[in-house]
């Protein structure tokens, strides 16, 4: 198989070539048709993540290995698949979304279907090949969901962001829905996340940004109100465009920046949930945690169950497509550079030239 791989860190993505898997036990491959390049590939690409005062931690010590094709949000048609995936469904030619935040698949959490909260993650994309090549290797058919008549680009994105913001969102609910919920960020994940409160039929959203453009795209996709993230007194022009202080934020960033004015804005009772991995660290007053009572809570992507409920939504009409740029796979470095130029509205997604 062709892959567009990091063979070398902060290096240009290569087209190599790979043994295609031959799959095993409940194993299935598919063809790539769809693959989302997500800011979470940036961090791969560059190999390591800001820890703030700890340093960084290099992605080597957490046992991913080069040269790896990355992508984690992927459409693919089934190709063949393991003796004991036999009697579950399959036919060769199903165009199936690909869940990739697999685990060890025998854990507690892993029956349970929590896979990524698994503690020995095998995550496509990260710890093994994922989009960004021709085929890839999935563990075991639940893995796979069917987009039905949904269209496949934006479906794949479903498997990264659109999970990532639902499962985020469902930490802060039950809330009126006329109370603000803050969305810090408004990039792929922030209009991802505009489309699913608008789903689940919330009506006050606040977008906040650095960029006059992605806020102007995320008043285009249903935010209430937007808030400019730069200068010095972002705490205070959000509480004002909530009208007091603040009990739900997201930050989809979470930069030392963004969580300090997303916590500085909480109110009593409020409550905070880290997404991002931009990277930094976020000194608390830990009198002020239990004065008033804030909930600081990290979250992290989706499980299976979150992938079929959030398509399940989708099919039924509820949730608005965010925008779609199609690049073709080869240009998988070339599109992961205008990512992190910032040059990206919504989402590119990468396709098979065949598709």
């Amino acid at each position: 198989m062709r892959a567009w791989a990091v063979v070398e860190t902060g290096k240009p993505l290569q087209e190599i070539e790979l043994p295609t898997p031959v799959p095993t036990g409940r194993q299935v491959l598919l063809e790539v048709t769809h693959a989302g390049v997500c800011h979470s590939d940036l961090h791969i690409w560059e190999g390591e993540y800001d820890l703030g005062s700890r340093g960084k931690m290099k992605l080597s010590d957490r046992g991913v290995k080069l040269p790896l094709a990355m992508g984690h949000e992927t459409v693919g048609r089934v190709v063949s698949w393991g003796p004991e995936a036999e009697g579950q469904g399959l036919e060769v030619g199903q165009t199936r979304i690909v869940f990739p935040w697999v685990g060890c698949g025998t854990c507690a959490r892993c029956r349970a279907e929590e896979d990524n909260m698994c503690a020995n993650g095998r995550s496509l994309g990260v710890f093994q090949n994922g989009g960004y090549a021709t085929h890839i290797l999935v563990p075991e058919p639940r893995h796979l969901v069917d987009p039905g008549t949904l269209d496949h680009a934006l479906a794949a994105t479903y498997a990264c962001s659109g999970i990532t913001v639902y499962s985020a969102i469902n930490k802060l609910m039950p809330m009126d829905p006329d109370d603000p919920i803050v969305l810090v960020g408004a990039g792929g994940l922030g209009l991802q996340a505009i489309a699913v409160l608008k789903a689940l039929g919330h009506r006050r959203i606040v977008s906040v940004d650095v960029s006059a453009e992605k806020l102007e795209a995320a008043k285009a996709a249903g935010a209430t109100d937007t808030v400019d993230a730069r200068g010095d007194d972002v705490t205070a022009r959000l509480m004002a465009t909530c009208g007091g202080p603040v009990m739900a934020v997201v930050d989809l960033v979470n930069g030392s920046a963004t969580a300090r004015f997303a916590f500085d804005a909480l109110g009593k009772g409020g409550k905070l949930v880290q997404v991002g991995l931009f990277g930094g660290e976020l000194s608390l007053p830990l009198p002020l945690m239990a004065m008033k009572a804030v909930t600081v809570q990290g979250s992290y992507v989706g499980n299976p169950k979150e992938l079929r409920a959030l398509v399940k939504i989708a099919q039924g009409g509820a949730l608005p497509p965010i925008p779609i740029t199609r690049e073709p796979l080869a240009h998988a470095d070339s599109a992961l550079m205008r990512l992190r130029a910032g040059q990206v509205t919504g989402r590119i997604v990468l396709t098979a030239q065949a598709v």
